[in-house]
């Protein structure tokens, strides 16, 4: 099992990287998780971030990319709700890193 130390706190992580539980999530968390994968986070990921928490709240599920990219455009406009800056911000892999650093499950058709 993967872990990541947060505070003096040791939060596990799946083989994949994901937090084992939700509820261990936190901005520090998020930004932890940022620094592994390479990430400085900007207003413009916390912005996905807090959108990708929102839909984990009403669907109960971590979107795959085009549902993410829909969602999105519904409630940022399409100038934030497109492949490009999505791919842009989550280093061409948005579904999946963003759910991980939202402290989200793994999306489950992602490989």
């Amino acid at each position: 099992m993967n872990v990541l130390n947060v505070n003096d706190k040791t939060i596990e992580l799946d083989k994949d990287g994901y937090l084992v539980d939700l509820n261990d999530w936190s901005t520090e968390v998020a930004q932890a998780l940022a620094e592994q994968a390479g990430i400085d986070l900007s207003r413009e990921h916390w912005e996905i971030l807090e959108l990708l928490r929102e839909f984990y709240q009403q669907f109960e599920l971590s979107p795959a990319t085009r549902p993410l990219i829909k969602y999105t455009a519904l409630k940022l406009g399409a100038e934030k709700g497109n492949s490009l800056h999505l791919n842009r911000l989550f280093n061409g892999t948005p579904a999946k890193l963003a759910a991980k650093l939202a402290g989200l499950p793994k999306p489950t058709n992602c490989l």
